[in-house]
């Protein structure tokens, strides 16, 4: 990455898991209704803003293959502007930490650490319900890393009543591939049918379970694999529609027992839940 200005001030991104995912049904607009517990962990991107006093937004590390301009982070800072007609505009440096495309939500959370922060920066006095609404026609996530606290999600993802969740250790695990999120969506062999919770919570919903992991073990046999060897050490389960996989801990030092023998073999993380978003109360 290049050099950030030491004018840039920097903002966290945190990672999330679902730690639960059930399909309720599928929509008339093509989308499926969701129900998900939503945590928030201590994976994080840093993302780095400088006010500019033109109007211009400017991202300083494109992702490989991605337009400036199709990015999260970008497209929040413009949405922000066009919402609010500001007249100041925007550097915006990301630092990568969250693996792209694994589940874990971290260009989601990008865009909704640019929202919080430019709102805060710009002085714009966006409520956190109207930044979750801005938020949401970039992606169903979006709204969730704006709530900033852990989270029954309902809907796409954007109908959102705080959840509380134990404290917990995770080791989550980024298989060698890259899953198609549509694909999963579109499996014949997608179950659609979940029944909705009634007063879900941390406790009542268990046993947890995706219904899109059966799916994505039988298409994706590295997955499968990584399943697999996770097995002996606990019960493993996807997040979102993969690729990453996480297995949950009540102690630290148990988490790191596990991390310590299976990150010799594929990417993986030692992380620890969260309460509450970084910028909760900017």
């Amino acid at each position: 990455m290049n050099p950030v200005p030491t004018h840039a001030q920097a903002f966290a991104a945190p990672a999330k898991l679902n730690l639960d995912l059930r399909i309720t049904g599928r929509r008339s607009d093509g989308y499926h209704n969701l129900e998900s517990i939503f945590c928030l962990i201590s994976l994080y991107d840093t993302v780095y803003l400088a006010v500019r006093d033109d109007d211009k937004i400017i991202l300083h590390t494109p992702t490989q293959g991605v337009l400036p301009e199709q990015d999260l982070s970008f497209r929040a800072a413009t949405a922000l502007q066009s919402y609010t007609g500001g007249a100041k505009g925007a550097d915006i440096w990301l630092e990568k930490r969250i693996p792209m495309g694994g589940g874990l939500g971290g260009g989601s959370s990008d865009a909704a650490t640019v929202l919080l922060a430019l709102n805060h920066l710009w002085q714009c006095g966006l409520s956190r319900e109207t930044l979750m609404t801005i938020g949401l026609k970039l992606g169903a996530d979006v709204p969730f890393f704006i709530f900033g606290k852990n989270a029954f999600a309902q809907g796409v993802g954007e109908q959102l009543r705080e959840i509380a969740i134990p404290k917990q250790w995770y080791v989550v695990v980024r298989p060698p591939v890259h899953v198609a999120t549509s694909v999963i969506f579109s499996h014949e062999g997608l179950t659609r049918d979940s029944k909705s919770s009634i007063m879900p919570t941390f406790q009542t919903v268990q046993p947890f379970r995706n219904d899109m992991q059966a799916v994505v073990l039988e298409a994706y046999p590295e997955v499968l694999q990584v399943y697999e060897k996770l097995k002996q050490y606990g019960s493993p389960l996807m997040t979102g529609s993969g690729a990453c996989l996480f297995i949950s801990f009540q102690m630290q030092k148990d988490a790191q027992a596990v991390y310590s023998r299976i990150s010799n073999e594929y990417k993986a993380y030692c992380v620890e839940g969260l309460a509450r978003h970084p910028l909760l109360d900017i």
